[in-house]
């Protein structure tokens, strides 16, 4: 609940802050103004401690859950884990991910923690939720999945080309399919990008990227990316600096019907669509695509002309080295075969 901290011009609504000391006979009112701003910056430093996308995510999946609760007649505030777990059954039923119904057990505990209420799980003393999710998980493992594609630097290049004209659009698409494979960029990476974040230089072009889903504390990384002989990702970018002017923001801009733009970013569902009606054009099938087909290429295309892993890490950030061995292994299934010789 909320708590109240003194009184006049010094008032100031605590929302789930827990552990504030507050002395037996009151915050006298020369102390207040100072620990409203104290309780202001630990507000601000909790919500730092996601990324505007989680947070934006976070949001869309509460109002789901608050949704689907009242129209079943429950109580999303404070929520008995019973309520939760199905909820979860819910949305697999659904057809859902394991790793979409996790998120949503996500948001659901991140809203009681910022209403300053124990989250259903910390009051689950049969286990329902953490069971629930668990057979979930299970049971979508053993289901076949057929994993998004990687689009190839040949197929990529024959996109670009489909990308007709000199209007705004065109010219903001070609630079961001370029990109978005040249510097192995998840969606939402690309559409986090800000103009300050680009750097030209004689080779080519850095890319600082300031937050990602393997760098939840924002250390940061900056990759290289060469001018190109294929995509040629820094003469479309170009092409778009120029279109898009120097004012400080978003990279990539929302574009209108008519052409014209304003400096608000793109949503990464709107790089997704981009990406799946260009492949259409280029013969590919649109059902196996997806805005991570993108970074896919990339490390296909790496672990094909039998770049290392270190440089391949060095682009990707991936903190893990298996998941680039996979990449790896498919690219290579047919080099050396056992059976090459007597097959």
């Amino acid at each position: 609940m909320d708590k109240q901290i003194g009184d006049g011009a010094g008032r100031a609504e605590i929302a789930g802050t827990a552990n504030v000391l507050v002395p037996a006979g009151g915050l006298s009112p020369a102390c207040a103004p100072e620990l409203v701003a104290e309780v202001e910056a630990a507000r601000t430093y909790r919500l730092r401690a996601r990324s505007a996308n989680t947070l934006r995510a976070y949001a869309s999946d509460w109002s789901q859950f608050q949704g689907w609760c009242w129209g079943r007649g429950l109580e999303p505030i404070p929520a008995l884990p019973e309520v939760v777990a199905t909820y979860l059954a819910a949305l697999a039923r659904a057809g859902r991910a394991d790793s979409t119904v996790t998120r949503h057990l996500a948001a659901i505990t991140w809203q009681h923690r910022r209403e300053g209420l124990p989250p259903p799980s910390a009051r689950d003393t049969h286990q329902l939720i953490a069971d629930t999710l668990s057979g979930i998980r299970r049971e979508q493992r053993a289901r076949p999945t057929r994993k998004k594609a990687a689009i190839g630097a040949k197929d990529l290049a024959g996109m670009i080309a489909k990308v007709d004209g000199l209007g705004t659009r065109a010219v903001r698409d070609r630079a961001i399919l370029a990109l978005g494979l040249a510097a192995a960029l998840r969606r939402s990476e690309l559409v986090a990008l800000q103009l300050a974040d680009i750097q030209l230089v004689d080779q080519g072009l850095t890319v600082r990227v300031g937050h990602s889903k393997t760098d939840q504390e924002g250390e940061g990384a900056t990759i290289a990316v060469p001018a190109g002989k294929v995509l040629h990702p820094v003469a479309h970018l170009n092409a778009w600096l120029t279109v898009r002017g120097g004012a400080p923001g978003p990279l990539f801009t929302r574009v209108g019907t008519r052409g014209e733009f304003t400096l608000e970013a793109m949503s990464d569902r709107s790089v997704a669509r981009l990406v799946k009606s260009y492949a259409k054009m280029q013969g590919l099938d649109p059902e196996t695509i997806a805005g991570h087909s993108l970074r896919a290429g990339f490390l296909t295309e790496a672990a094909r002309t039998r770049a290392s892993l270190a440089k391949m890490q060095e682009v990707s950030r991936h903190k893990s080295l298996k998941v680039l061995m996979g990449y790896v292994r498919s690219a290579e299934q047919f080099d050396d075969h056992a059976g090459a010789g007597f097959i």
